[in-house]
């Protein structure tokens, strides 16, 4: 058991004391155009911006005079007991961060002891990602870019690799205008051979690749309850609440305004997932507070393999568990079970939301967008 007391690391121990440490790393290791692919979203970011304001405008109602002395910030997940609540969520082209990609990310999940979901457009696969972590606890994701029976391979695959779920990604049918990259004529994905595939999917498709799944299967970019309704309707085993992280459908709601209808419609019925800008430990209590079960982790993931491989994605683990078990701490209670809606309280947000908002001790260049 780890208590909020002993959580905080010391000078002596670690390069890296605070998240935001490891954020600058990130920026002085990354070149520009790298830079932009984590802090960006698509055309005016307003979803972006809106993911981490619906987090900065929830506060906390702590209790007190309670006995916190054994907190712990763990949970149990597809049979496994993880650390923290966290799935590093699928990223592509993570070997922009770190030469080993998708592998140096598992072997940091799989160090520290959370789940990670490796895309299907991350290097390098699913069988080298197997090789590099096979203890972790991994999952696979899946942008459909072929037919049924392509499809079908590429789960066969995934599963005989000894992944845990299935993801499927919902949200991409019309891939959008990332700015950022275009006005730098920074293009690199507008030609993936089998795209239309994904213009075409329903849920005829679903439902066919649930009944030759053996693992669990997840819908991720889910956004509203009608969905996740008919995602309960259809069998299907986890409901992933995420607008890709602001990078699809602009002028969409924060992933934390979504939740409360998420959770309400599936009824703990499926196991909820959500993602977007979550960036710190408290964020990570707010999610489970609202009734999700395990968080995605894209940005700071990306954060923690620039900054130093997978050592730095391990201790960015490191200081999240901190700042949780800190939380958890000050709230009053001694494990993930005992949140509820009660802990938290709808405010304002206090300063202008965006992608690096959450560092407030980063300069304003820093924190600027450009």
């Amino acid at each position: 058991m780890t208590s909020a007391k002993q959580a905080t690391p010391t000078a002596s121990q670690h390069t890296f004391l605070t998240l935001h440490e490891i954020v600058q790393k990130a920026r002085q290791k990354l070149n520009h155009d790298h830079w932009d692919y984590i802090v960006g979203g698509t055309e005016t970011e307003t979803t972006l911006r809106r993911n981490r304001s619906a987090l900065d405008a929830l506060a906390f109602r702590p209790r007190i005079l309670r006995d916190v002395s054994h907190v712990n910030a763990g949970t149990s997940f597809l049979g496994r007991e993880l650390r923290l609540p966290i799935i590093l969520a699928p990223v592509g082209s993570l070997e922009l961060f770190a030469p080993e990609a998708g592998a140096a990310a598992a072997r940091a999940a799989g160090e520290f002891g959370v789940a990670h979901m490796l895309s299907s457009v991350c290097e390098p696969g699913v069988e080298a990602v197997q090789q590099a972590a096979p203890d972790a606890l991994r999952l696979f994701q899946l942008y459909v870019h072929g037919d049924p029976a392509w499809v079908d391979e590429i789960a066969a695959r995934a599963e005989a690799c000894g992944n845990a779920a299935f993801c499927l990604t919902v949200d991409t049918a019309v891939y959008s205008r990332r700015e950022r990259d275009l006005a730098k004529r920074n293009i690199r994905r507008s030609g993936v051979p089998g795209r239309e595939h994904q213009l075409a999917l329903t849920w005829r498709d679903v439902d066919r690749i649930k009944s030759k799944l053996r693992v669990p299967l997840i819908l991720k970019g889910i956004a509203t309850a009608e969905d996740a309704r008919m995602a309960i309707d259809h069998g299907v085993d986890m409901v992933y609440v995420s607008n890709h992280g602001g990078r699809q459908l602009d002028h969409g709601r924060g992933s934390m305004d979504v939740l409360p209808e998420i959770v309400k419609a599936v009824n703990q019925q499926a196991t909820i997932i959500v993602d977007g800008g979550f960036n710190r430990g408290s964020d990570i209590v707010k999610a489970i507070a609202a009734g999700a079960d395990m968080v995605g982790i894209g940005r700071m993931q990306c954060m923690g393999l620039a900054a130093e491989g997978a050592a730095g994605l391990v201790r960015t683990l490191e200081l999240l568990e901190a700042e949780v078990n800190i939380c958890l701490g000050l709230l009053g209670v001694n494990s993930l079970k005992e949140l509820n809606t009660s802990y938290l309280h709808a405010e304002p947000a206090l300063e202008p939301s965006g992608a690096l908002s959450a560092f407030p001790l980063l300069s304003l260049e820093e924190r600027s967008f450009y």
